[in-house]
């Protein structure tokens, strides 16, 4: 059992890391090439010099283009025109036609980006070919060079890897210390504890501590093999790092305890425990879908779940390296998750001793 509890986290690392990627790269480009010139060559070489295209199929004929998108054999089709050379040495527009697969709107939305930005920098090129022809310089007002902070190559492994760390963390803590009470009621050990002199408070520690170990040590691991595989830093501060973890699985558990004292079963806990911890933590904690694209009514319902607050914090001190002054609110609404879930098993686990 505890060899699962380590080692399963890490396996969600693994697949999670690699499988679960926003990245789009080698899109399967289709070219129809009417023209056949050495410009219109240099055009489509252009697009596949960089990662992002890789010729799947030449097209011969019009009634080929639906056919090659219809069956998936690419996701973009080029058609360049007959005349495409002769009004480009004409000194005419030329224009070119991109066809894409929008049945998956967002990589899409990416290709069209990848398209406008290769199309963009051959008409620079040739711009600049032409102008220093008749010993001419271009001239650019504006010269835009975008430079992105915390993520420079942009990689959605390292916005994905904290909100992994949260989501095993949640779901490790929440079933696991559910699992663990509801087992003492089903056995009746829990009556046997229930006279001996020990309170509410120190029975819920004890419980629960050795599961806080446990995640823990998975947060370790989790950092660690995220560091080897993935490349993911920490550029914050560790001590702020394993204070907020901790945090964030005394949070957890208290949701473990609450189900724990409503559940009678370990089946009934395990579903409760798994719909609370892994839905939320999926959905709407910002994990995967950004919570600020949500409608204003989803955003306030993503408020129920703690995965949440952490899955900012750990953002902001393992990529951003932030301190606590940018986070502090964040620890405070986890504190008062934790406070009213525990306050309220307190009451609910004394009042079923007395009734």
């Amino acid at each position: 059992m505890l060899s699962i509890l380590l080692l399963f986290p890490i396996f969600l690392l693994v697949v999670f890391g690699y499988a679960v990627n926003f990245d789009v790269k080698n899109i399967k480009l289709a070219v129809y090439d009417q023209n056949n010139t050495e410009l219109s060559r240099e055009f489509y070489n252009s697009l596949i010099s960089s990662n992002y295209f890789q010729i799947s199929h030449f097209i011969n004929s019009d009634n080929e283009v639906k056919d090659v998108l219809d069956k998936k054999i690419a996701q973009c089709v080029l058609i360049i025109p007959k005349n495409f050379s002769q009004k480009f040495y004409s000194k005419e527009n030329v224009k070119v036609q991109f066809l894409t697969d929008g049945v998956d709107g967002n990589t899409a939305t990416i290709i069209q980006n990848y398209v406008n930005g290769a199309t963009a920098n051959f008409n620079s090129q040739k711009t600049n070919y032409i102008l220093s022809q008749k010993g001419l310089k271009s001239y650019m007002p504006f010269d835009f060079h975008p430079i992105f902070w915390f993520n420079k190559d942009l990689q959605t492994t390292r916005f994905l890897i904290p909100g992994l760390i949260a989501m095993i963390l949640v779901i490790v803590a929440v079933v696991s210390v559910s699992l663990s009470l509801v087992r003492e009621k089903e056995r009746g050990t829990i009556e046997q504890i229930n006279v001996s002199p020990i309170n509410i408070i120190e029975l819920l520690l004890g419980k629960t501590f050795p599961y806080i170990i446990v995640a823990l040590f998975n947060a370790v691991f989790i950092l660690i093999f995220g560091y080897l595989l993935f490349n993911v830093e920490i550029k914050g501060n560790y001590f702020l790092l394993a204070f907020t973890t901790i945090i964030f699985l005394f949070t957890s558990t208290s949701i473990g305890i609450f189900i724990s004292t409503i559940s009678d079963s370990q089946q009934i806990a395990f579903t409760i425990a798994t719909m609370v911890s892994l839905l939320p933590s999926v959905i709407l904690s910002g994990f995967i879908f950004p919570i600020e694209s949500m409608p204003p009514f989803i955003q306030i319902i993503t408020n129920i779940t703690p995965a949440k607050f952490f899955i900012q914090i750990l953002r902001a001190i393992i990529l951003r390296g932030v301190g606590i002054e940018a986070i502090w609110d964040q620890i405070l609404y986890l504190l008062m998750f934790a406070g009213i879930l525990l306050s309220l098993s307190s009451k609910i686990y004394l009042k079923k001793e007395n009734s």
